[in-house]
């Protein structure tokens, strides 16, 4: 699929979602709740952004241990102008921006180093669905929109799961694995087999680097750390939105426990397996709703919701550039110079598989 085919599928995606987050906006209690909120609250969350960021950090320096204990320093200005680039970037390049800059900060190899992110992702998918189904335990079973949260659920499960099998399996019978891609793939594609077989190898060589017992479990720490930092910033961001400073404004009030928190964070995340437009603009308001209208009513959703939903996406958002970019200004890199290699690579793996 070409770049511009992805590009217009995901913007159509991103339309649709808008459509259906602003469709049944109640415009003057949205803007009375944006007018009342308690920013002091929206910069409570961004220390919890703070934290966030330090968490994922640290983990990815855990996962890479295997293969180089890479520095504080060059770690987080790998992870926050990686990040920063997964946001602004199209065609998903960012994906390639963590796995190039560490190459660049260490004698670490780019396709090592994108399979730790890759395992990453596959970890913190599992968890999130397992997660979720869990919670959903504990939410009644005639909540609006749950069977369809549930399904979320089961196919992150099985997208997720499915990886991580895979990846044993190939760890642990590789040329079987190898022989059975090309002859099912190379039905289609030699070259399409060839560059799968060449990822599979990557991916199964850095799997003999997997970082040691202490550094796993620091992983396993900081993963703890991370996401429970996500679910309750989640809450804490909602005590903007009570109402508590309306002044006789039109005001629905939005208030979310930790546990209703990590709902709609684990219903977002699911959300966000969903191809878009960079910084996920649409499927992540759309997604959020989506989670809140679990526990809150429709006009409540529809107002103060849709309110709570954009100043989330944007205080994120802006977290991530401001500070992505600072650190890229203090280490002397060039954003320019950065998006121009990783869309050459993109453009060497699309030959590759052509």
């Amino acid at each position: 699929m070409g770049k511009w085919v992805k590009f217009s599928v995901s913007l159509a995606i991103t339309v649709g979602c808008l459509y259906l987050t602003f469709k049944d906006t109640r415009w003057p209690e949205m803007w009375g709740s944006l007018r009342s909120a308690n920013y002091a609250w929206v910069a409570a969350y961004v220390l919890v952004l703070a934290v966030i960021h330090v968490a994922r950090t640290m983990r990815w320096g855990n996962l890479l241990s295997g293969l180089e204990r890479v520095p504080f320093k060059p770690l987080n200005e790998a992870s926050a102008i990686g990040f920063m680039m997964l946001i602004i970037l199209p065609f998903r390049l960012g994906e390639f921006a963590r796995p190039y800059l560490i190459a660049e900060r260490s004698k670490i190899r780019r396709s090592a180093a994108m399979t730790t992110v890759v395992l990453e992702r596959i970890v913190d998918g599992i968890i999130i669905a397992s997660m979720l189904r869990i919670l959903l335990f504990f939410v009644p079973t005639d909540a609006p929109r749950i069977e369809e949260i549930a399904l979320g659920s089961n196919v992150m499960f099985l997208v997720f799961g499915g990886g991580l099998a895979f990846l044993i399996v190939a760890r642990w019978q590789h040329d079987r694995v190898v022989a059975l891609m090309r002859a099912i793939i190379g039905k289609v594609s030699p070259k399409m087999a060839e560059r799968a077989v060449y990822v599979v190898d990557g991916f199964v060589s850095a799997l003999k680097q997997l970082p040691d017992a202490k550094n796993f479990a620091a992983f396993t720490f900081w993963t703890a750390v991370y996401w429970s930092a996500n679910g309750y910033g989640m809450s804490l961001l909602t005590r903007a939105f009570d109402c508590s400073n309306a002044a006789g404004s039109v005001c629905e009030p939005l208030t979310l426990t930790v546990f209703q928190g990590f709902v709609v964070l684990s219903v977002l995340i699911v959300g966000l397996m969903i191809p878009a437009a960079p910084g996920s603009a649409g499927t992540f308001q759309a997604f959020v709703l989506l989670g809140l209208s679990v526990f809150v009513s429709k006009d409540s959703v529809n107002s103060s919701g849709i309110a709570y939903a954009n100043v989330l996406w944007v205080v994120q958002i802006l977290q991530q550039i401001l500070f992505g970019m600072l650190i890229l200004f203090i280490s002397h890199g060039s954003f320019k110079d950065i998006a121009g290699k990783l869309s050459n690579q993109d453009d060497k793996a699309e030959r590759a598989t052509a």
